[in-house]
């Protein structure tokens, strides 16, 4: 039995169908400073916009972030011109998401955003939805060597800065010296060993990680459980570990735990890749010094935009191209097809935790 959960916005009413709506809406940039004009208009359709996001898996904080920015776009535009769909399988292998595309595909959707657990298994899928005129969007991540199965990629954050920004704040924990571990999502995870990748390329090319010794790659599946269960064998297996690099918010909490628990809180630097709110208790007992991450709402609201834009405001989303994101700004479609979020991840830490944890 498929796991299916949808939230079904209802019509607006016939005067506002015949006359059209206008709506307030201030339009700021993703710092916050006013960017736009404070109003626009929002024509109601009788036709509802049919959105899927199909994450790694359910029950992911992570991903649960993302959606909600999903529903702030739709508030934004008009609840009565979507219907939104948010399902996805309970685990995250290479494969699992290929039955909630083909659903998708048979309810004739406008547009897929998935999250792909695997660089080309969903290949076919993807192009017999894309032949059936719905739009592929990856979201959070791309799918490298693919790029001619989607329509664009959402991305947090330009990738290229991951890796270094993450093995620096590491190398900076521990000074520069001792064994480190990571751990992962799953062994197929495009983002993740994109990310890891970069690690590796920092750490063997830049003479100040010298000193920094790459021990084991674990992988926890994204699911803490998993997650948690890695943790601990890799502290057995490597007593002397001085650092843990956990590039996953599933994964990241799950390790800190385990840190705590151990009463190696200090000794052990953890840092990675994780969701404040579920991060702040260890930035404020000390067991994580720091951690990054970009705004996942963020890319569930540009999401909803582009498809807005284009199916609404006859956008070409060719590369060059600007489209509106309302209240966060103007964005560009990169050569490769990306939108990029942000610039580069944002460090969290005692300086602000407490500030970003009630937002997601």
């Amino acid at each position: 039995m498929r796991k299916y959960f949808f939230v079904f916005f209802t019509l607006a009413v016939i005067t506002l169908l015949s006359a059209g709506c206008l709506r307030r809406g201030s339009s700021a940039s993703p710092q916050g400073k006013t960017d736009g004009p404070d109003e626009f208009e929002v024509v109601v359709k009788a036709d509802k916009l049919k959105i899927y996001f199909i994450p790694k898996n359910m029950g992911n904080a992570y991903f649960d972030a993302l959606s909600s920015g999903f529903y702030s776009a739709m508030t934004q535009l008009g609840e009565d011109n979507f219907q939104y769909y948010y399902t996805g399988p309970d685990t995250a292998e290479a494969a699992s998401q290929i039955p909630f595309l083909e659903e998708a595909i048979q309810d004739k959707a406008d547009a897929v955003f998935i999250a792909a657990n695997s660089s080309s298994a969903l290949n076919e899928t993807f192009d017999k939805a894309r032949k059936q005129g719905i739009r592929i969007y990856i979201i959070n991540q791309d799918i490298p060597d693919n790029e001619a199965r989607r329509d664009a990629a959402i991305m947090p954050v330009d990738f290229n800065t991951i890796g270094d920004s993450l093995i620096s704040d590491l190398g900076r924990q521990m000074n520069y010296e001792g064994k480190f571990a990571i751990l992962s999502a799953t062994e197929d995870a495009p983002d993740q060993n994109t990310w890891i990748d970069l690690v590796k390329q920092e750490l063997y090319g830049d003479p100040q990680y010298s000193g920094m010794e790459l021990v084991e790659v674990v992988y926890g599946d994204d699911q803490h459980e998993k997650s948690t269960e890695e943790a601990k064998a890799l502290l057995q297996r490597q007593p002397d570990l001085k650092g843990l690099l956990v590039p996953t918010a599933v994964g990241l909490p799950a390790a800190a735990a385990i840190i705590r628990e151990k009463g190696l809180s200090g000794k052990i630097k953890i840092t990675g890749l994780g969701l404040p709110s579920e991060m702040a208790e260890f930035i404020l007992d000390g067991t994580c010094e720091s951690f990054q991450l970009w705004n996942p709402p963020y890319e569930g609201q540009i999401g909803v935009y582009l498809v807005w834009a284009e199916k609404r405001l006859g956008f070409n989303p060719v590369p060059g191209a600007r489209f509106s994101a309302g209240r966060l700004g103007d964005y560009e479609i990169l050569p490769n097809g990306q939108i990029l979020t942000l610039k580069s991840p944002m460090v969290y830490n005692l300086s602000n935790i407490r500030e970003y944890a009630i937002l997601f």
